[in-house]
C-alpha cells in the first residue's frame, strides 16, 4: 500500500537556494525516520505533490468556471471542473465546492451560507472532542453564535443522544453541527437529521476525520443526511491540505457565495488540481482496500494499547482515530507525548471525556499508507507502552523506531 518514488528537491532549488532545499530534505528524512502517527496527517502521492508544484500556482482565478474575474482562465476552468465532478462522484453530491482553503474554512463558509450572527447552534463540546470551529471562544464560532454544547456519556465515551434531543427541543437551534477531531466511532446521521427535523434546523456535518474512509467505503456517509457536508481533502483522504463542501442543489448557490466572495479570494488552482488527483485515487479498489486496512489497524492498535494498561475512549474504534488516557503507566499526556516525541513517534494530545487530565490521540492513516497492518500496530503498541513507562529508553527506542519505519519507507527511492 505504500506509495513509490521520492519527491526530490530539484536541481534548480539546491542551486539557487540551498539553504531551503536543505529544509526540505530535512523534513521529508524527519517524516521517513520517525512514526507519523498523528490522525489528522498522512502521505499524500507523487501525483499529488506534482500537482501542487506544477504551472497551475502561477494562476489568479478569482471566481467560478465560467465566471471569472480574471482572463485565461480556460484551463483551470477544466482543472476545477474536474474537481467537482469527481467529489460528486465519489461522495454521490449533488453539489461540491472544492476552493475552500482548509476544513475550518469550509466550516466557516457552512455557516456564511445558513446562519447569521447571533443564532443558535448546537455542537460537540470542545471538552468532548468538539472542534474549534464548534463555539470555542477563541474562535470566529464561538464569537459570532451562540453555542450549545452536547457532551458523551461518562460511562460508555459514546454520544449522549438523550442530551442532544433535549437540547435541541430547549434551545429550538438554527443548526446542529455534527462531527469531532477525537470522537472514535461512527456518528448516527440518521439520528442527528431526525432530531434536526424535529426542531427546524438545518445538520452540518464536520466530517473532516471520516471523510476518508467514506470515500473506501469503510464509513457511512454523512451526504445522505446533512444539508452541508464539511471536509477536509488530507488526512485518509490522502490530498493536499484542504477543504471541500457538499450539498444538495438547493443550497449550490448559497453554499457557492459563501466560499466566494464572501469568505475567501482567489482560489488555490495547483491545489484544487492536486484534489481531483486524490478524488481519482479515491476512486479506485486500491484505495478501498487502504480504508479498510486503515480501520483494521486502528482496532488492533487499540485493542494492544488497553492490553498495555491504557485506558482506551469508548473501549476501542470504529474508525482511524484512537484515543486512550496514559494514566494508569503513571504519567499525564502531556508528558506522556514529550517523551514519545524523544523517541520518534509522534502523535497529539488530546481532552479526555469527564477528566481533568490530557490523553493521547493517534491514527493510523499514515502508517497505513506505508504499507503497515496488523503485526506493525501490536509492535507499536509494545513500543509506546515501554516508552511511556520509562522502561525503554529514548535512544534505544529510536533505533527500534528507525529499524521499523526503514522497512516501510513513505516514498521508495
Amino acid at each position: 500500500m505504500s506509495v513509490t518514488h521520492a519527491p526530490q528537491t530539484t536541481d534548480v532549488l539546491t542551486r539557487q537556494d540551498p539553504e531551503l532545499a536543505e529544509i526540505l530534505l530535512g523534513e521529508l528524512h524527519r517524516q521517513s525516520s520517525t512514526l507519523q502517527l498523528i490522525a489528522a496527517e498522512n502521505f499524500c502521492s507523487p501525483a499529488v505533490l506534482a500537482a501542487l508544484g506544477s504551472a497551475l500556482a502561477n494562476k489568479y482565478a478569482e471566481g467560478y468556471p465560467g465566471a471569472r474575474h480574471h482572463g485565461g482562465c480556460e484551463i483551470v476552468d477544466v482543472a476545477e471542473r474536474l474537481a467537482v465532478d469527481r467529489a460528486k462522484s465519489l461522495f454521490g453530491a449533488e453539489h461540491a465546492n472544492v476552493q475552500s482553503h482548509s476544513g475550518s474554512s469550509a466550516v466557516l463558509a457552512a455557516y456564511a451560507a445558513l446562519l447569521r450572527p447571533g443564532d443558535t447552534v448546537l455542537a460537540l463540546g470542545l471538552p468532548y472532542g468538539g472542534h474549534l470551529t464548534h463555539g470555542s471562544p477563541a474562535n470566529f464560532s464561538g464569537r459570532w453564535f451562540d453555542f450549545v454544547p452536547y457532551g458523551v456519556d461518562a460511562e460508555t465515551g459514546l454520544i449522549d443522544h438523550d442530551q442532544v434531543r433535549t437540547l435541541a427541543r430547549t434551545h429550538r437551534p438554527k443548526a446542529i453541527v455534527c462531527g469531532s477531531i477525537a470522537y472514535p466511532r461512527h456518528i448516527d446521521y440518521a439520528f442527528f437529521r431526525e432530531v434536526a427535523d424535529e426542531v427546524g434546523a438545518y445538520l452540518i456535518a464536520d466530517a473532516a476525520h471520516p471523510m476518508g474512509l467514506v470515500a473506501g467505503g469503510a464509513a457511512p456517509s454523512p451526504v445522505p443526511y446533512a444539508d452541508v457536508v464539511c471536509a477536509t481533502t488530507h488526512k485518509v483522504l490522502r490530498g493536499p491540505r484542504g477543504g471541500m463542501i457538499l450539498c444538495g442543489g438547493e443550497l449550490a448557490e448559497r453554499v457557492d457565495r459563501a466560499v466566494f466572495p464572501f469568505t475567501q479570494g482567489g482560489a488555490q488552482m495547483h491545489t484544487i488540481a492536486a484534489k481531483a488527483v486524490a478524488f481519482g485515487e479515491a476512486a479506485t479498489p486500491a484505495f478501498a482496500a487502504y480504508a479498510h486496512q486503515v480501520v483494521a489497524n486502528a482496532r488492533i492498535l487499540a485493542a494492544a494499547l488497553a492490553d498495555e494498561g491504557l485506558v482506551v475512549t469508548t473501549g476501542g474504534t470504529d474508525t482511524h482515530l484512537v484515543t486512550a488516557d496514559p494514566a494508569p503507566l503513571g504519567v499525564d499526556g502531556r508528558t506522556a507525548r514529550g517523551r514519545l516525541a524523544a523517541a520518534g513517534m509522534v502523535l497529539d494530545c488530546c481532552a479526555l471525556p469527564h477528566a481533568d487530565t490530557r490523553g493521547l490521540r493517534l491514527g493510523t492513516a499514515a502508517v497505513t499508507t506505508q504499507g503497515m497492518a496488523e503485526k506493525e500496530m501490536e509492535r507499536i503498541a509494545a513500543l509506546l507502552a515501554g516508552v511511556v513507562r520509562g522502561e525503554v529508553e529514548s535512544v534505544r527506542a529510536r533505533e527500534e523506531v528507525r529499524d521499523l519505519v526503514g522497512g516501510f519507507p513513505p516514498y521508495a527511492a
